[in-house]
């Protein structure tokens, strides 16, 4: 029988920290971290534009779980292997949250996913915020030999998996994975257990992800849409886990352009716009309760180094990290 442990504090972690805070907004950025036409970025230059975000104020790296090339899709996120990618990443910055967003755990064995996970939060001390998804693409499922109408069930059997083998000495039970007896998965996280956020609805309910996750990430809505969103989930937190914090987050696509004060046109999942557009929207999503936003420059029409400068002298400064400034 899984016996998850206690609830802890995710503020524990200095990621989740730096990362989220009331009534706080915070940026991050979404590897690749550049423009890119088809699903394929370059990766050139990633980690000396990873240092910099980290050097001016962002808060978190977000790194994509996309394990096959589906054509239907069309972006391969950072193309390599997230866990990989996080480590060597890891190694070269120092404070920066780290974000998958998401792993898809109905894809991974539990075990796995724990180790990997406990890992990069002990080697980083305490980086990792980790995002987790039930998965989307049709094609990875039968892939992987895994039920796709089952990733629902699949993603809540997992939450509880890893918060009892990180929350526990020798855990024993069995599931569908196997049977655990006698051996205990290590290293454990640095405070009790990693954060979880929630992608998409991950076929849950947003009163299951208010009670069992530490936040929730969520798609692009039309700004009316997003500000009644994301009042229904703290109000949701406050109803079923009173007193506490659980951040709202959103991805969002941005073209930025030279003009500061080129107005918003629609692009896929986000707008082409102007900086001091940029700044209205996002200090509406602040004022709402946004606490955390996840930039893409996968469609920008400027180079990343460009849109990073200009990010870090106008924007960033208004929405800095938690105690990095």
């Amino acid at each position: 029988m899984l016996t998850p442990s206690p609830h802890a504090a995710p503020q524990a972690n200095p990621g989740f920290s730096r990362m989220f805070g009331r009534g706080r907004l915070t940026l991050g950025l979404t590897f690749a971290i550049e423009s890119y036409p088809g699903d394929a970025p370059t990766m050139r230059d990633q980690i000396l534009l990873a240092r910099k975000a980290e050097q001016v104020g962002f808060a978190a790296l977000g790194v994509r779980d996309v394990p096959l090339r589906d054509p239907t899709f069309g972006d391969l996120g950072q193309i390599y292997d997230p866990w990989t990618w996080l480590g060597y990443v890891a190694g070269q910055t120092e404070s920066i949250a780290l974000f998958p967003a998401a792993i898809v755990l109905p894809l991974r064995h539990p075990l796995h996913t724990a180790k990997a996970a406990a890992s990069i939060d002990q080697f980083t001390g305490g980086r990792l915020v980790l995002g987790i998804a039930s998965g989307d693409r049709p094609v990875e499922f039968p892939a992987f030999g895994v039920d796709r109408e089952e990733r629902g069930v699949l993603f809540r059997e997992q939450v509880d998996y890893l918060n009892t083998v990180w929350g526990n000495t020798y855990p024993e039970f069995e599931s569908r994975y196997g049977t655990l007896y006698g051996a205990d998965p290590v290293p454990k996280p640095i405070s009790a257990r990693v954060p979880l956020i929630v992608t998409g609805n991950s076929q849950q309910s947003v009163e299951w992800i208010a009670s069992r996750a530490d936040g929730w990430i969520t798609y692009l809505r039309p700004l009316d849409f997003q500000v009644e969103l994301i009042r229904q989930w703290h109000n949701t937190v406050d109803a079923v886990a009173p007193g506490t914090f659980k951040p709202f987050a959103l991805p969002y696509k941005i073209d930025l352009v030279a003009d500061p004060d080129v107005s918003p046109t629609p692009i896929h999942n986000g707008h082409r716009l102007g900086r001091s557009w940029l700044m209205r929207h996002l200090e509406a999503l602040e004022r709402a309760g946004a606490n955390h936003v996840l930039l893409n420059l996968k469609f920008g029409s400027r180079p990343a180094e460009a849109v990073l400068d200009e990010l870090a002298t106008y924007v960033v400064p208004r929405f800095p990290a938690l105690g990095a400034l």
